[in-house]
């Protein structure tokens, strides 16, 4: 979940303003996303109609996108892993062909040691092991270093959802 600034100002986002009630109807939808309008708007102050009206602006601005999570432990893929990966010309050129890698979740470009950051999964360390080759195979990448992922943490527990 993105840290968003906390209490302050409304201001617009995308042509709609985001305001405390706005941030916190996006707070309950990235605890559940198929939180009815009704218990949003019992939550935020607003009635049903009203709820259904401020989500329904927030998904048309791009603001909010209500997506499936999924646990990639449940789907059989028992390694996750972060890669960092350094390249030399454009990381643009690298991240769209690394993107386009089976076992690749998203990736990032990044200022900093890494040019790059990509999510792996893996059913095993065998294919976490193919997936590395494959990336260092593309052509702008010059080196990786592999992080793996021993115990993930919820997000937006600790701090609340933004």
């Amino acid at each position: 979940m993105t840290e968003l600034p906390g209490p302050g100002p409304a201001r617009r986002v995308n042509g709609v303003v985001l305001d405390e009630t706005g941030r916190r109807i996006i707070e309950l939808l990235q605890q559940d996303g198929r939180l009815s309008y009704a218990a949003i708007g019992k939550t935020v102050g607003l009635s049903e109609a009203a709820a259904r009206q401020r989500v329904q602006r927030l998904l048309e601005s791009g603001a909010v996108r209500v997506v499936g999570v999924t646990d990639p432990v449940v789907l059989g893929y028992r390694r996750q892993a972060m890669i960092g990966v350094r390249t030399d010309g454009d990381p643009a050129t690298a991240a769209d062909a690394v993107s386009a890698l089976d076992g690749v979740r998203y990736v990032v470009v990044t200022a900093g040691s890494f040019d790059l950051m990509v999510e792996v999964v893996a059913e095993d360390d065998a294919r976490l092991l193919d997936v590395v080759a494959a990336i260092r195979a593309v052509e702008t990448v010059w080196s990786t270093e592999t992080f793996l992922h021993l115990r993930p943490r919820e997000r937006g527990r600790a701090r609340g959802a933004w």
